[in-house]
């Protein structure tokens, strides 16, 4: 049932651009594995080996500091609606800088450049495997709508709330680890 590509086909593309959510999963030596949901809107493919996403807040940055530590990065969707599937992206990533020339060029082309308030960076993959199985034992669920509870949360702690909840909660993973948010600066 589980068939390996080195590239991603037409195939997958549509299937990515029906799903509503995706996971990624990433580690370092010595560290907890993470793995952690995220909304579709924010995923772009960026050809037959590459992707990236628009990162927003969260409690902690662990795929982060696993991107700077290790580079591993595994990339999970699954049909929850419709014919069942799933498909994961194995590779390697890296963070991609909010305030960095980078960052402003895929902002601009990729997300029509729009930024919504808490965007931390951008996690670029490239991957070398793209693997699917058969999903048999994914759940039916029937998709309602995005929360906006993020946009909610962001909007009351306002650009320097945000900026002070990164130094407070985002500078190390949960092991630790640095994730290298404001490394460039002072």
């Amino acid at each position: 049932m589980a068939k390996d590509f080195a590239i991603l086909t037409e195939h997958h593309r549509e299937f990515i651009g029906r799903q509503h959510m995706f996971f990624t999963a990433s580690a370092a030596a010595g560290s907890r594995v993470n793995i952690s949901p995220r909304s579709t809107d924010c995923f772009r493919v960026m050809g037959d080996n590459a992707a990236c996403y628009l990162d927003r807040t969260g409690s902690g940055n662990e795929t982060a500091a696993h991107m700077l530590a290790d580079g591993r990065l595994t990339i999970m969707f699954c049909a929850v609606e419709g014919p069942p599937l799933i498909l994961r992206l194995y590779g390697r990533g890296h963070v991609i800088a909010r305030g960095s020339a980078e960052y402003a060029w895929l902002l601009e082309e990729s997300f029509a450049g729009v930024e919504p308030l808490g965007a931390r960076q951008i996690v670029w993959l490239d991957f070398d495997l793209v693997k699917t199985s058969c999903g048999y034992g994914v759940p039916l669920f029937e998709y309602q709508a995005e929360r906006d509870t993020m946009d909610k949360w962001a909007n009351a702690k306002g650009p320097d709330g945000i900026e002070a909840y990164w130094h407070e909660k985002n500078l190390t993973s949960m092991d630790g680890l640095p994730t290298g948010m404001f490394a460039d600066s002072p």
